[in-house]
């Protein structure tokens, strides 16, 4: 029987006929170009972050570089016999990446404690999870994150941990496709280097491919997909494995080097990396950073190499690793305790060389002390254990401050709920015979840890949702209703659909409701509709004119936060509206409700005793004479209105109402304050259509 050893010695006779071909090139066991070439890279990635605002193209070269070094290390390995070891690999490489992760997400967990609000905590609670079990890719690309936002400091501090989430997954499975490799060499009776030029060749076209077709129909999630970055990993393997057989002259490759440092120097600033990666467009510092690595030593005093060889940034590429974990963070924090959205030039500089000085310290009393200790690899349950305690550091203080947070709001929400009546009355305090009956103990509601779920419930229904697009196409599960009521338009008309689902439950109405974010009804680009929205308002329009139902519910105005801007009324929308008319469905059309310049629940949470600060100015937001005022007699089938003295005094639109949150962000309305409004709702449904109700 032929031993699992002798299979992963594909160096052996029974592997191959001839012996491996001479390499060209002597192989080098340390590369300082490119050990700089790290460093010069997380400089840009830091760099941009702090003072642009913008994407380098430096993770890029990461990925690149991270397969260039493990293919060339397990080449060798299998070149000169040796097995793979893959466990003993694996093993060996998170003891080394996880002790420096244990301490990233440790501290940003406490500074969260210490600087975030308590909305905001859930969301890291998950991101943390995903950081250390290296599945936040697929976690942002799930939650559809914009991690260009010009505005980091609402981004999450541990956005940045997709690129290590990646290549942990790649050095789980490249490991894999060498011991593939091996047994196909054996197979096919091959050397190892052809097997594997093969392999990682078909792995890049394959990945090439899906990564440009991806990021044309959706980058956001293909940003984040391991699968739309596989192709940057095979480029650097395809290079390992080509590298020694390439025979350039000195001062092809002197030029080759300088092509390919101004290249990487010039990709953030020339392309919009945010918008337009991981597709074709990568290939500029990924082949930027392959023509470096080409160049290589050239013993030339004017060669790039000597550059890239200098000490002090030879060194520090020693400490990127750290260096890329600490920055994010740092940023993210300093933007929201000063509430600013960048860092000037100063803070930004601090910001750059404390997280230096914090990852050549952690590099040299953290990092190196376990990766050289020689009593930990003298046995792997030394290191396992590394990786355990690692793991453990980090998992039991977050799952105890997950459990006692969840716990504390249940038991939150069950004395709210027992007391809700008197104590949170929202739109009823504005009822003219209300009286406060509110007891001294009373607390808002919701809470922040549930303001991210304030959404319409289709209890008993199902919704077809995308939460990118916030795209919901829902129903409530009642087939053949008394009534038929459609809602239509944007996430503004959605919300809309607490208040009906609750009457049609009582009703037995059949609701359906067809909305998606930034989507309201119209079909003018020019109005700043997307071609996507337009697609979307063409099809349901068709879809609710076949239905033909007995009612429309959809917003009809659209405020503006923005200094300046005025409440509009589209004509688009009226012609859309008037299509319905036309058909014999009757419109109920909603007034738009506030906008703010800020997230409203951190407002809440920051200024508890000072809710005005939170407020809107009436005035700013809305027209005194409602714009449909203009279009109401050219569309008799359609009841305009105007919820807007439930959300606004005479000079102010508050954040808080009758002890409730009205905003779950800086726009949509809770689904709590719309509860309180369902009587005022009803009663407008009651006379728009005169029909019975209980």
């Amino acid at each position: 029987m032929t031993s699992s050893a002798t299979l992963l010695r594909p160096g052996s006779p029974a592997a191959a006929d001839t012996p491996p071909a001479t390499p060209v090139r002597t192989a080098r066991k340390f590369l300082p170009e490119v050990q700089g070439l790290r460093a010069l890279a997380v400089l840009m990635v830091v760099a941009y972050h702090v003072w642009f605002g913008r994407i380098s193209g430096g993770v890029d070269i990461f990925l690149l570089i991270s397969a260039f070094l493990l293919t060339g290390q397990f080449t060798r390995k299998l070149e000169a016999g040796r097995p793979l070891e893959l466990l003993k690999y694996w093993v060996h490489l998170f003891k080394r990446l996880l002790p420096l992760i244990a301490v990233t997400l440790l501290a940003v967990l406490g500074a969260t404690w210490l600087f975030f609000p308590v909305s905001r905590w859930p969301d890291i609670f998950g991101q943390a999870w995903a950081s250390l079990f290296y599945y936040q890719n697929w976690f942002l690309a799930a939650e559809s994150v914009d991690y260009y936002a010009a505005q980091h400091s609402v981004a999450s501090p541990l956005q940045h941990f997709w690129s290590l989430s990646i290549q942990g997954q790649i050095f789980i499975l490249w490991p894999l496709i060498f011991a593939a490799a091996v047994l196909l060499s054996k197979l096919a009776r091959l050397r190892i280097r052809p097997v594997l030029l093969a392999l990682f060749g078909a792995v890049f076209a394959g990945s090439l491919a899906f990564s440009i077709a991806s990021t044309a129909s959706n980058q956001a999630f293909a940003y984040f997909d391991t699968r739309a970055r596989l192709w940057e990993f095979a480029l650097g393997s395809l290079l390992a494995l080509l590298l020694p057989y390439l025979k350039l002259g000195r001062g092809v490759r002197i030029v080759l080097g300088w092509a390919g440092l101004v290249a990487m120097f010039a990709c953030g600033i020339v392309l919009q990396v945010g918008q337009q990666f991981p597709g074709y467009m990568a290939l500029w510092p990924t082949l930027a950073a392959a023509a470096i690595i080409v160049a290589g030593f050239t013993d030339s005093r004017i060669g790039a190499d000597r550059l890239l060889s200098v000490k002090p940034l030879v060194k520090l590429g020693d400490s990127s690793y750290a260096l890329y974990l600490f920055h994010w963070p740092a940023l993210v924090f300093y933007l929201v305790v000063s509430d600013n959205e960048q860092a000037g030039l100063v803070p930004g500089l601090v910001i750059v060389l404390g997280s230096v000085a914090a990852a050549i310290l952690a590099t040299k009393f953290i990092d190196a002390p376990l990766r050289r200790s020689s009593w930990i690899e003298r046995r792997r349950r030394r290191s396992v254990a590394v990786i355990l305690v690692c793991v453990a550091l980090v998992a039991a203080p977050l799952a105890a401050w997950q459990t006692q947070l969840t716990n504390a709001n249940e038991a939150a929400r069950a004395a709210v709920l027992s007391q809700a009546a008197p104590n949170n009355p929202g739109a009823f305090s504005l009822l003219p015979d209300y009286v406060d009956r509110t007891g001294p103990d009373a607390v808002l509601v919701p809470s922040q840890l549930d303001i991210p779920n304030e959404w319409p419930r289709f209890e008993g229904g199902n919704c077809r949702s995308n939460g990118k697009e916030m795209l919901n196409i829902c129903n409530n599960g009642v087939e053949d209703g008394a009534k038929s009521v459609v809602v239509l338009g944007s996430s503004h008309a959605h919300v809309w659909n607490t208040p009906v689902l609750d009457i049609a439950a009582r009703n037995n109405w059949s609701v359906a409701s067809y909305t998606k974010g930034f989507c309201p009804l119209g079909e003018d680009l020019s109005t700043g509709i997307t071609e996507s929205c337009l697609k979307f308002n063409q099809d349901t329009l068709k879809e609710v004119l076949a239905l033909h139902p007995d009612l429309v519910v959809t917003t009809s105005t659209r405020t503006s936060s923005v200094q300046g801007e005025q409440e509009v009324l589209e004509p688009s929308w009226v012609d859309a509206v008037g299509t319905l008319n036309a058909a014999g469905i009757p419109v109920l059309a909603i007034r738009d409700t506030p906008r703010f310049a800020e997230l409203v629940p951190e407002c809440v949470e920051a200024s508890p005793s000072d809710l005005a600060a939170c407020g809107a100015v009436r005035s700013e937001l809305f027209s005194e004479v409602p714009p449909t005022d203009v279009v109401a007699a050219s569309l008799p089938d359609t009841t305009f209105v105007d919820f807007t003295d439930y959300f606004c005094d005479a000079t102010t639109c508050p954040a808080v109402i009758g002890n409730v949150i009205v905003y779950k962000d800086d726009n949509h309305v809770t689904s709590s304050y719309l509860k309180t409004m369902t009587p005022m709702v009803e009663q407008e449904l009651r006379t728009a259509t005169g029909w019975d109700m209980k």
